[in-house]
């Protein structure tokens, strides 16, 4: 069984993954509805940078350099001292300091009104979208079948 530091990385990283991947419209949103933006100072402020995506054929195969992607990252440290880091796809400087922020507040106090207001509603966009999407590749899926000839 995993220890509860292990728990809480995997957690942490499960709200990561969910800010760098949710459009940045939907995170702007419902991070505007936060009512307390806490006082921060840059660690490192945001930048925009680049780096290589790796891919595998098949899922098994030897790794290969796949291309290049963009992304912006930043870390931040609240006034009580917690560190909140953000790493997003893309140039957008407001989202990555809106996730490294949401990030820090995750992990104090107002976790579970943070979750509340941002991440579980995102969570929900994000998952009727991906259903949205799958109906509508549904929708033209076709059916082969094999008719018996007879013969034996």
């Amino acid at each position: 069984m995993a220890n509860e530091t292990e728990i809480d990385a995997e957690t942490r990283r499960g709200w990561m993954s969910l800010l760098a991947k949710a459009p940045e419209s939907a995170l702007m949103a419902l991070w505007g509805k936060v009512a307390e933006r806490p006082a921060f100072e840059w660690l490192r402020a945001p930048e925009v940078g680049g780096v290589m995506v790796r891919g595998r054929m098949g899922g098994t195969g030897g790794a290969f350099n796949l291309g290049e992607m963009t992304v912006t990252r930043c870390s931040l440290v609240l006034a009580d001292g917690t560190v909140g880091h953000g790493y997003v796809q893309g140039r957008s400087k407001s989202k990555v300091e809106a996730a490294a922020l949401i990030d820090a507040l995750m992990q104090t106090g107002a976790a579970a009104s943070v979750r509340a207001v941002v991440l579980d509603p995102l969570a929900e966009q994000m998952r009727a979208a991906k259903a949205a999407r799958a109906a509508k590749a549904a929708a033209t899926k076709v059916e082969f079948f094999t008719m018996v000839r007879g013969e034996d």
